[in-house]
């Protein structure tokens, strides 16, 4: 009864060995098949939740940073104090939301960190523009911030050394089945959020009065940003292709993983499966001679003399 209530239960047999006669080969390897392809399936769950966190976090970038760009190219059209400073304003909160999306952590993982996936990307906007303002004393003109940010957001510059604080060294390819993996590296290293953070960096300290740039300079340096920003859109796109690309991918071998476990599960069925209507009717037969049996035992043991009286 035991044995035939297990069947009933979970649809496969008791005793495989005893089934099968033995021979575990083909059930061993249809487990270590199921064993791998649900190793994949966890591997394709965490590739979609990574990729899906940063195609939101680039569209967000991209979204503020194109709006903002239109704002800033507008600055040559009425240039007034007032009205520099709103703009400046303006760029400095874009610059804080683009940093803070580079700092985005989901589930405790830090997205565009590399491999320190324990620490935030970048620094904060305070301590990015402390840096740069330090950068510029002694500017006058466009070309002179052009050439401090340059060297900033270069080859083993500032950027580089200072402001980023993640890893130099990209995540491991994340293994989607036995002959497919992806290599999802996008860090906040980027040339592209280089571009982004650039312009907006120039218009945010355009108008700061520790650096005392001219109303000319300032409305130059917003124009410039303006149309630098609306220039980094096009690695923004490609960026949000490429990622796009792998979500496919991902999205493809999570299908094809699904369809060979459920192939797989039903070998297995077939191989070990119980029928279980079969079972459950010998469990009720077995039931019923049991109660019968028990029926018995209880008249036998009142056959005596005593209770005969």
């Amino acid at each position: 009864m035991d044995k035939l209530a297990v069947e009933v239960a979970t649809g496969f047999v008791r005793d495989a060995g005893q089934h099968l006669k033995g021979d575990l080969t083909g059930l061993q390897a249809i487990d270590r098949s199921l064993s791998r392809l649900e190793a994949y399936s966890v591997n394709t769950t965490e590739a979609t939740f990574l990729t899906g966190s940063m195609q939101v976090t680039l569209g967000e970038i991209q979204s503020r940073s194109e709006t903002i760009s239109q704002t800033l190219i507008s600055a040559e059209l009425t240039p007034n104090g007032s009205l520099l400073a709103t703009m400046s304003e303006d760029a400095e909160n874009a610059l804080s939301q683009t940093l803070n999306g580079l700092n985005r952590n989901v589930a405790g993982r830090f997205l565009f960190s590399g491999t320190a996936t324990d620490r935030r990307a970048v620094e904060g906007v305070d301590d990015v523009l402390t840096d740069v303002r330090t950068a510029l004393i002694g500017a006058t003109s466009v070309a002179d911030v052009e050439t401090v940010l340059d060297t900033f957001f270069g080859a083993g510059g500032t950027y580089e050394t200072t402001t980023y604080q993640g890893s130099n060294t990209a995540l491991s390819p994340m293994q989607l089945s036995e002959t497919e993996s992806i290599n999802v590296d996008i860090r906040a290293t980027d040339p592209v959020f280089r571009e982004v953070l650039k312009p907006l960096i120039m218009a945010a300290l355009a108008t700061d009065v520790a650096l005392g740039f001219s109303q000319d300079v300032q409305v130059e340096m917003m124009a410039k940003a303006g149309r630098d920003l609306l220039g980094a859109q096009e690695g923004l796109v490609e960026l949000r292709a490429g990622l796009g690309a792998l979500e496919a991918r991902v999205e493809d071998a999570d299908a094809r993983n699904s369809a060979e476990i459920t192939a797989t599960s039903m070998a297995r069925l077939d191989l070990v499966g119980a029928d279980q209507y079969e079972s459950a009717s010998r469990y009720e037969n077995i039931r019923s001679q049991l109660e019968s049996l028990y029926a018995i035992t209880v008249r036998s043991q009142r056959l005596s003399l005593a209770e005969f009286l």
